[in-house]
């Protein structure tokens, strides 16, 4: 029984001691799972704060924005505000000086209406005054001279009409005097506006002119066996030919411009056909002469063209048409006459004229020059006489005869044309082409130099006749300095026209400079 309540015992014991483990073993556990909940409650505490930090730091830094916002969007409409308040002020100001103008316009108008008003009262009583004055002096008169009053207002009429008379002479005087004063005044706007409406281009006048020679050779085969050639060229075109020392150059001199002009297309085309005798000079002289003559012929038809100016005797249109080969102090006869024709037509416009029989006495007057160097006499004389031969105008012939007044002029027209033809030879610029010519010879002689390379300076001198040419020593040799000088030589005589020779020096100079201090 003992050892059964021993067993007993020892199991109730165990049951105890098991119970107590567990217990112990559960509080334990209980224990660790608060303190887990502890640790999450903790963590998820600390999670909210950072949130709420997270959410107030946005909060404050949207609360910025939209306060910076807000700002940026008052000081704009601030702007506006203030530039629309400037305008409204600008406005504001505008309206009042206009207000001011108007109020002082408004008082300007009231003075004027009461000075109108103050005036008009005044003549009122002027004019009545006048009437009683008028009435008392008839009546005076009437006492005194013993006059009728119809008698004392014939003799105050009679005075009135001499007064009147006396002051419509003055009137007259003025209005003549006027006249003449706008007379003055409309011509010199009528040549200004010729002048300005014509221009013309113009070569140098010469009695000569100058055939280029392939080479100096050529000289002897012109002259030819006992000079047999250069007779007959002479004898042919009665021009002399004038062969001197002048290097690669022929001179034709004569004072027929037509004759020379063929001289020199002949000798030219000798020169290029390489066969000179007199057989082929006679042959080709022929052909050249036929050429010459139907250019003539072109050149005064499409002047008349030009001129618009129809029925003009075939005789008289080639004529015109050896003014091409005329100058005149400078100036191509026929373009000097074209333009005088332009300037007859216009100023004839203005002033009621017929312009087509302005601009043919205008295109014809200088039509003598062509046969002056024939005929002895004034060019005008002769030309008028020859126009009147071949059926031309008798205004257009008198006004040809008058231009030089030599015989007196009779019409608008004579001095219409004397006009036109002073005014085409002495305007500014119709006598320069010589000058602008030379300029633009060194122009085009210094710009050749300047095209090869290692040029440092070049100048045109001597007139035109030596081109002086300086290269950079560094960058140039002596023998081609040498070759330089043939180049810019060969260039010339391929790109230029010019009389006589050129001399082209190319110049290398190496200066070196020291200073002893």
């Amino acid at each position: 029984m003992i050892s059964i309540w021993i067993l007993v015992g020892g199991a109730g014991l165990g049951l105890v001691i098991g119970f107590l483990v567990r217990h112990i073993l559960s509080a334990k556990e209980k224990s660790s799972e608060q303190n887990r909940l502890k640790l999450l409650a903790e963590e998820a505490e600390a999670r909210a704060r950072t949130i709420q930090k997270e959410a107030e730091v946005s909060a404050k830094d949207l609360l910025l924005k939209t306060r910076l916002q807000a700002e940026e969007e008052s000081k704009s409409r601030r702007r506006d505000l203030e530039v629309l308040e400037r305008k409204v002020g600008l406005h504001e100001e505008e309206l009042e000086r206009r207000r001011r103008e108007f109020d002082n316009r408004e008082q300007d108008l009231r003075r004027l209406d009461q000075s109108v008003n103050e005036r008009r009262g005044k003549l009122d009583r002027l004019e009545a005054e006048y009437g009683q004055l008028v009435e008392k002096t008839k009546k005076g008169l009437e006492q005194i001279a013993g006059l009728s009053s119809e008698e004392a207002k014939k003799r105050l009429m009679d005075e009135m009409i001499s007064e009147a008379r006396h002051e419509a002479a003055r009137e007259m005087k003025r209005i003549e005097d006027e006249a003449t004063e706008n007379a003055e005044r409309e011509g010199k706007k009528i040549i200004s506006m010729a002048i300005g409406r014509i221009a013309g281009d113009w070569v140098q006048e010469s009695t000569t002119a100058a055939v280029k020679l392939p080479s100096d050779d050529m000289k002897g085969r012109v002259i030819g066996r006992e000079g047999r050639n250069i007779r007959t060229l002479e004898a042919l075109t009665g021009v002399d030919l004038i062969i001197d020392d002048t290097p690669g150059a022929v001179i034709l001199s004569c004072h027929n411009p037509v004759r020379r002009e063929i001289a020199r297309i002949t000798l030219e085309k000798l020169l290029q056909d390489g066969r000179i005798h007199p057989a082929r000079i006679e042959e080709i002289l022929k052909k050249v002469t036929q050429d010459v003559e139907k250019g003539i012929k072109e050149a005064g038809q499409q002047a008349l063209l030009e001129m618009d100016i129809h029925g003009v005797h075939p005789e008289i249109a080639r004529l015109l048409g050896t003014l091409k080969y005329r100058y005149s102090y400078a100036q191509n006869v026929l373009q000097h006459s074209i333009e005088v024709g332009f300037f007859c037509g216009m100023m004839g416009a203005e002033l009621g004229l017929k312009p087509k029989v302005a601009r043919r006495a205008g295109l014809l007057h200088d039509i003598g020059k062509a046969l002056s160097h024939e005929i002895e006499g004034s060019h005008a004389v002769i030309g008028g006489e020859f126009a009147k031969k071949y059926g031309e105008l008798p205004e257009v012939v008198h006004g040809i005869w008058a231009h030089h007044e030599d015989i007196p002029q009779e019409s608008v027209l004579d001095h219409l044309v004397e006009a036109a033809d002073a005014l085409s030879g002495a305007r500014p610029g119709a006598r320069m082409e010589q000058a602008e010519a030379y300029v633009k010879r060194l122009e085009d002689l210094e710009t050749i130099a300047y095209s090869f390379e290692n040029v440092e300076k070049a100048y045109a001198i001597q007139a035109g006749r030596e081109l002086r040419v300086m290269v950079e020593p560094d960058k140039i040799s002596d023998d081609g300095a040498v070759w330089l000088c043939k180049d810019i030589s060969k260039r010339i005589e391929k790109e230029l026209t010019y009389p006589g020779q050129i001399r082209v020096m190319v110049i290398r100079e190496k200066r070196a400079v020291e200073f002893a201090k």
